[in-house]
């Protein structure tokens, strides 16, 4: 070959691989369009299925009668140590929570593109301390004048639109920052919504839409000329009337009639909230007044203890619920809460300081003692009208605390501070606690399959470790065993 004939080949060559590679890029452009026109077109699809269904799938319902929080009929009030223990092991029935898990928070069927637009103004709202910014266009200010179906429908479709991409995209990365459970985000959504709207049944139907294309499952009610939201829900929630819809249990966000139209059509990969609080929220920055904690049996045991303010208001919006249709599981969601970490931050150095250089018997003693002397006992019923169980943080907030709010808090101080297990001892009347300790330590103890828990009771006033409160249906107890 000669030299002309080589540098001929040599070009050829380099032209055909440029063509390859502008036919590469090209084929992938195609690509990456067609799978972004498919990602449109199914989004789309299920908003405009969804309009469809507002202006034609609407019936009436009857509302069920909310189901009470259950009260026992003979609580059994604090005592002092008498001294009496040595009580036979019990062989403890456990409570059995399945729907205690890690599963994902609810998510868009499809990822939200963000839509670029330097000139969108961001819409600010204070939410329990937080300065949150979302991108809201000026059409999602809706003014609904009726609840007429077909103006439902068209509100609806007026949100269907890119320009809410933004707006959705900035409300789950709020959700991601603060650590916002699923009940705590339909109340962000919600405060959003009305400050934003000028017309109530607007800022319901703009709650609706970023509820529901952020993945949770929802429907929408007609109340005379009030639209509702109706959020679904995977655990019981009690004193709260509720409708059902195809089988699935639908709570309303706000006050409503018992009879109501209600748009039974359900959303593509719609998920129903949890009410599982896993992560701590966060939730503003001013903290309570320092409230201080002295144990009767160690006097020097004086602790400083401060909660976020904005954290308990939460907590008071907060509905009472049950897992696998148990109402003994509630306390489970109370006791598996985190504590917040400036409580923390405040309450466990000077707690560690006080147990350091003791074993973890003897820790226990001193954390117990703390619960049952420093805290004033008082009924639900006296204080608040019906049974409330507090969260931690609530416990170390509130000047009155009863049986299940001690063992709620001492179960998180000794799972946080001496990395144990620990149950939720439950006898008629009675709500204690059970510690599985990892030393052999005798006294009263609950069996719970094939692991020995000992009694340790908040309210049996001065008791030490092992020792049970005297008179109780023993042979009725069931245990609540807790996530670590």
């Amino acid at each position: 070959m000669g030299i002309r004939s080589f540098f001929l080949c040599i070009l050829w060559l380099v032209a055909y691989g440029v063509c390859q590679a502008q036919s590469l890029e090209e084929t992938y452009r195609n690509f990456k369009q067609q799978a972004y026109s498919d990602y449109t077109s199914f989004r789309e699809e299920c908003n405009q299925k969804y309009v469809e269904f507002l202006r034609n799938s609407w019936s009436w319902y009857e509302g069920k009668a909310p189901l009470p929080v259950p009260e026992e009929e003979s609580p059994v009030p604090p005592r002092p140590y008498n001294g009496e223990n040595g009580l036979p092991d019990i062989d403890t029935k456990p409570v059995e929570i399945t729907s205690i898990d890690n599963n994902p928070q609810p998510k868009p069927i499809e990822p939200i593109r963000e839509i670029p637009n330097p000139n969108q103004d961001y819409f600010t709202l204070c939410f329990y301390g937080q300065k949150c910014c979302i991108r809201l266009p000026e059409f999602a200010n809706l003014s609904l004048q009726d609840c007429h179906p077909n103006s439902i429908a068209a509100g609806w479709e007026k949100l269907c639109n890119d320009d809410m991409n933004n707006a959705i995209r900035d409300c789950l990365e709020t959700r991601l920052r603060y650590n916002l459970c699923d009940w705590a985000y339909l109340m962000f959504l919600n405060q959003l919504a009305q400050q934003y709207c000028n017309n109530h049944n607007g800022a319901t139907l703009l709650t609706a839409f970023l509820y529901c294309q952020s993945g949770y499952q929802m429907r929408l009610a007609v109340d005379e000329s009030k639209l509702i939201l109706l959020y679904g829900s995977r655990h019981q929630i009690f004193d709260k009337g509720y409708f059902n819809v195809n089988g699935s249990s639908f709570y309303p966000l706000g006050e409503l009639s018992n009879s109501i139209s209600i748009c039974g059509a359900a959303f593509e990969g719609e998920t129903p909230m949890s009410l599982i609080i896993d992560k701590e929220q966060l939730l503003g920055v001013d903290m309570s007044s320092e409230r201080t904690i002295t144990a009767d049996r160690y006097t020097d045991m004086s602790i400083g203890s401060y909660v976020p303010q904005k954290l308990i208001e939460f907590y008071d919006t907060y509905p009472t619920s049950a897992l696998d249709g148990n109402p003994m599981t509630r306390w489970a969601m109370y006791a598996n809460t985190p504590l917040a970490q400036k409580t923390k931050d405040k309450l466990y150095p000077s707690l560690r300081k006080y147990i350091a250089e003791r074993n973890k018997l003897q820790a226990a003693e001193m954390l117990l003692n703390w619960v049952q002397t420093g805290f004033v006992y008082e009924y639900d019923d006296k204080v608040w009208g019906h049974d409330r169980a507090f969260f931690a943080e609530e416990t170390l907030y509130y000047p009155y605390a009863d049986c299940e709010d001690r063992s709620i808090l001492f179960s998180r101080l000794i799972r946080d501070l001496l990395d144990l297990d620990v149950a939720l001892i439950y006898y008629p009347g009675h709500l204690a606690t059970a510690v599985c300790f990892d030393q052999e330590v005798s006294g009263d103890a609950m069996i719970i399959g094939v692991r020995k828990f000992i009694v340790c009771d908040p309210t049996y006033i001065g008791a030490p470790v092992g020792a049970q409160m005297p008179d109780l249906e023993y042979d009725k107890a069931q245990a609540i065993v807790l996530n670590k």
